[in-house]
Parts: C-alpha cells; sequence; structure tokens
C-alpha cells in the first residue's frame, strides 16, 4: 500500500506540474537519442534491468516503463519488458534449483518464503502455481518453485501467462505519463491495482480453504 501511495503521487506531480513533465520529456529525448545511437546496448540494457526487476524485490521497471514507450512505442516496450521478466524468473527459479535455501534466503524474504513453502510443492496444481504467480511479486514464485523443483516447462508457462498483463499494463501506464493522458494513467492503474488485490484474495482463500481441508486429519 506503501509503495501504491508512493507511485500515486510521483504520478500526479509527472502529470500536473508543467516543469516535471518538461524534464521527463527532456529526459526521454536524451535516452531516445542514446537508443538510436546504439540500439543493441539499449535492447540489451532494457532486458537486464527487467530481469534484476523480477530477481531483487528493491529494483522496478516502473521508473523506465515511460522511456521505453516513447522509444519503442507500446507493442514493443511490453514485449521487451516481458521478456525481461520472463528472463529474471528463469534465473530466479535456476537459483532456487541449484543454489539451493543458503542464497536464496539473502535474495528474497524468508518469512515470505516459509509462509508459503508449505502450499508449494512439485505437485503443486497448475491453476494454483499461475494464481501465485498472478497474487505476488515475481521473484517470490522463482525462487521457491525453484526450490521445491516445481517441473520447469509449467513454470515457464505460468511465468510468461502471468507477466503478459503486467508488462501491458505497465508500458501503458507508461505511455499515459508521457502524453499526459490522465484518464488512462488513472484507469490503467486502478485497474492493475484492483487486479492485483483481487487476485491476492483469491490466493490467499485458496490456501485458507487448503488449510482447513488438512487440519482434521493433522
Amino acid at each position: 500500500m506503501l509503495l501504491i501511495g508512493a507511485l500515486g503521487a510521483l504520478l500526479a506531480l509527472l502529470l500536473f506540474a508543467r516543469g516535471a513533465h518538461e524534464q521527463l520529456l527532456g529526459i526521454a529525448e536524451t535516452l531516445d537519442r542514446l537508443a538510436t545511437a546504439h540500439p543493441v546496448w539499449a535492447v540489451a540494457l532494457v532486458i537486464a534491468l527487467s530481469a534484476l526487476s523480477a530477481m531483487l524485490a528493491f529494483v522496478s521497471t516502473a521508473v523506465i516503463a515511460p522511456f521505453m514507450a516513447g522509444t519503442w512505442g507500446a507493442p514493443r516496450a511490453a514485449f521487451l519488458l516481458w521478456l525481461g521478466w520472463l528472463l529474471g524468473g528463469v534465473l530466479a527459479y535456476a537459483i532456487g534449483r541449484s543454489l539451493g535455501r543458503p542464497v536464496v534466503r539473502h535474495l528474497a524474504s524468508p518469512e515470505l518464503l516459509a509462509r508459503y513453502e508449505e502450499f508449494m510443492t512439485h505437485r503443486a496444481p497448475f491453476g494454483l502455481v499461475l494464481l501465485f504467480q498472478l497474487a505476488l511479486p515475481s521473484e517470490i514464485p522463482g525462487y521457491l518453485l525453484g526450490l521445491v523443483r516445481y517441473p520447469f516447462p509449467r513454470y515457464l508457462l505460468a511465468l510468461a501467462l502471468a507477466e503478459l498483463p503486467y508488462a501491458v499494463a505497465t508500458v501503458h501506464l507508461g505511455a499515459g505519463v508521457m502524453a499526459r493522458r490522465v484518464p488512462v494513467v488513472v484507469g490503467v492503474g486502478v485497474a492493475a491495482v484492483l487486479f492485483s488485490a483481487w487476485t491476492w484474495h483469491l490466493l490467499h482463500r485458496r490456501l485458507g480453504l487448503q488449510q482447513r481441508a488438512r487440519s482434521p486429519l493433522e
């Protein structure tokens, strides 16, 4: 909730403060020139930053989404963001599976991992894993499903399906900020928050039902 509030304040500043928006456009022009002069390096850097954001909670690609939309257009920017998140999710899974808990506990919240580990096993239903991926920050499912050795093809499919709507929403939100389209920014932002809250509610409702079903047998 604090993060949502901070992002809302930042968006309000960029949308309604003329000076801040002009500076944003100036930065966008500079980055666009650099991306045009070095297209391969620009794409590689964006994918790398997106991958890091899928592996580390304190790294976010929200700050570069407006510039991505301005440089490459919404469809290509969303694809690059989605591709980077996929790469980061695959790397998180690989770290969890190959390096194990001693390394993972330094990269993700041990409390969150412990909270969900009893429900996420290598036999978890695909629907539950998809909901898990939709509801939580992407680094948690990646490391945890790697730790429990969930089948990689099914994890990759859940990751790809879950990250796609967020990539599209993030880029359109960034494009709306650049163009100062208040209805777009508000609409996409509210829809993203509501969707995230809904999936979180569904996940914990399902986990609660599983826990109650297990209790009489224990």
